[in-house]
């Protein structure tokens, strides 16, 4: 399925805001990285999305480097990430965070 924009809501600056933070904490510069490599995963949707299985009912990519998930949906020919949150959580909590958004 191609698209012609990716657009997300303004709760995914801070998903990736949380991770930035937190990977600050652990190393001085990696939080940088995670943020350009989210970003860079982000957009490569512009190609990509469509071909990942549905969770919650969105699209779940996984992230390249990072273990986080992407979540969103495709209408018309834009893909809405909804969230990018850290596999690492509960589940529930990961559930409830997207019904919030939703």
């Amino acid at each position: 399925m191609k698209v012609k924009d990716v657009i997300t809501l303004k709760e995914v600056g801070n998903d990736l805001n949380d991770g930035k933070v937190f990977y600050d904490k652990i190393e001085s510069g990696v939080g940088d990285y995670f943020w350009d490599s989210l970003v860079a995963d982000i957009e490569s949707l512009i190609v990509y999305a469509g071909i990942h299985n549905k969770k919650y009912g969105l699209y779940r990519m996984f992230a390249k480097r990072f273990p986080y998930a992407i979540y969103y949906e495709i209408k018309g020919e834009i893909a809405y990430v909804v969230a990018v949150l850290p596999m690492r959580r509960d589940p529930l909590w990961i559930k409830r965070r997207i019904q919030q958004r939703r």
